[in-house]
């Protein structure tokens, strides 16, 4: 009996924890944004081209050649280094990344979740970072599948993920899933056992309440990690706090 009380105890803790993380995660704009914060283009806007994009300062190219410090994979003894900043070059997208807030998420960066399930670059696990759906965070992404409906040229496009050890990691998209609602989303990423990256963004900017506000996740595998220079793995951080 005392183990029966055991699991059911374990299970409503993960239950709740993965409420948790999707609540956060689904509330991405569904609360409607002030018309001075939105800056997420309508469709008559022209969209910059599915391209690769010259990096910005420090960032390197969309597939930089191994060096001497590079390896085929993650790092063999991850540290405790969290992402300090994303990078897509084909969409123009490069934000720095800090920890989720406990309210509504911030504008001018990009997130990750400090659920002991997910992971950071490195550690074997699913590290998963969200953003909001505006210019100058994952508003690209947006464009892709709202805009211009293109979400299969997601595939194969390559995203940096710095580390505050200064190491680069490189991962190449393999997998986009849109609409997604509720918890659901979050138990893939949520159980993952091998090194995976997710990114999350909202396909609305409406107030359709918490968990109700379709996402999109873009699931990416490991290519390769190799040192950084600091100066790129330590961007200028100015979060907002916005709703």
């Amino acid at each position: 009996m005392g183990a029966v009380h055991s699991l059911f105890a374990r299970l409503v803790t993960a239950l709740v924890t993965v409420l948790g993380a999707a609540i956060v995660a689904a509330g991405l704009l569904s609360y409607g944004d002030p018309a001075a914060a939105r800056v997420v283009p309508e469709p008559t806007v022209t969209l910059p081209p599915i391209a690769i994009a010259s990096p910005t300062s420090g960032a390197p190219s969309a597939s930089p050649p191994l060096g001497p410090g590079a390896s085929s994979g993650p790092t063999a003894k991850p540290g405790k280094a969290v992402a300090t900043r994303v990078v897509i070059p084909a969409l123009q997208i490069d934000v720095p990344v800090v920890a989720a807030p406990a309210g509504y998420p911030y504008c001018n960066v990009a997130m990750y979740f400090t659920d002991p399930s997910l992971g950071q670059p490195g550690q074997g696990k699913a590290t998963y970072l969200f953003a909001h759906a505006r210019t100058g965070m994952f508003g690209p992404i947006y464009n892709v599948v709202v805009v211009r409906h293109a979400s299969k040229s997601f595939i194969g496009m390559i995203v940096q993920v710095y580390t505050g050890d200064n190491k680069l990691y490189l991962y190449e998209i393999t997998k986009v899933l849109l609409h997604q609602v509720g918890t659901a989303p979050m138990v893939a990423p949520m159980n993952a056992t091998t090194e995976q990256l997710w990114l999350q963004t909202s396909e609305s900017t409406g107030a359709n309440g918490v968990g109700k506000s379709p996402e999109t996740q873009l699931v990416a595998m490991p290519l390769s990690v190799s040192d950084a220079d600091p100066a790129a793995a330590h961007p200028v951080t100015k979060p907002v706090v916005c709703g």
